[in-house]
């Protein structure tokens, strides 16, 4: 399983995207641009030392990203989508994928995914904070396939 960032825009939040992925065992893919430079002390600060921890993949774009997918199913995380993830049957090799903060990802992006689903929250709130979905998404995803760390 991999957690995906398309365009992200906050460092901190890469940071504990990465710090995730390094608690799970989970890979990281971060597809570019990101609104923020790479060496940017935020992103270490977030992850700590967990940094050295992680396998994480940058991509110069969407194309790049998409050819790194093999036969692993891309699911999309929205709050445009209907079908919680407590109702989805996620896969071991499924690439968990959020969008930027600011705008979610472009329709083709969207067309593009296998799956589309959201976690549910109260209607009167917009969404969550990107690294708080990976979480629950990937602790949910994990649960379901047994990919739990012990």
């Amino acid at each position: 399983m991999r957690i995906a960032l398309f365009e992200p825009e906050i460092a901190g939040n890469v940071g504990a995207v990465m710090r995730l992925g390094a608690c799970m065992g989970t890979a990281v893919d971060l597809i570019e641009p990101m609104g923020f430079a790479w060496d940017d002390r935020r992103v270490r600060r977030a992850a700590m030392d967990y940094i050295d921890h992680v396998s994480v993949t940058r991509h110069s774009g969407v194309t790049p990203f998409h050819a790194s997918l093999g036969q692993s199913r891309l699911i999309l995380f929205t709050t445009k989508a209907s079908q919680s993830i407590y109702d989805f049957a996620f896969e071991a090799d499924d690439v968990l994928l959020f969008g930027k903060e600011s705008a979610g990802v472009p329709y083709t992006v969207a067309q593009s995914c296998h799956a589309r689903v959201r976690i549910p929250m109260r209607a009167e709130v917009r969404s969550m904070n990107l690294a708080s979905s990976a979480a629950l998404a990937l602790g949910e995803a994990l649960r379901q396939t047994g990919g739990l760390p012990g």
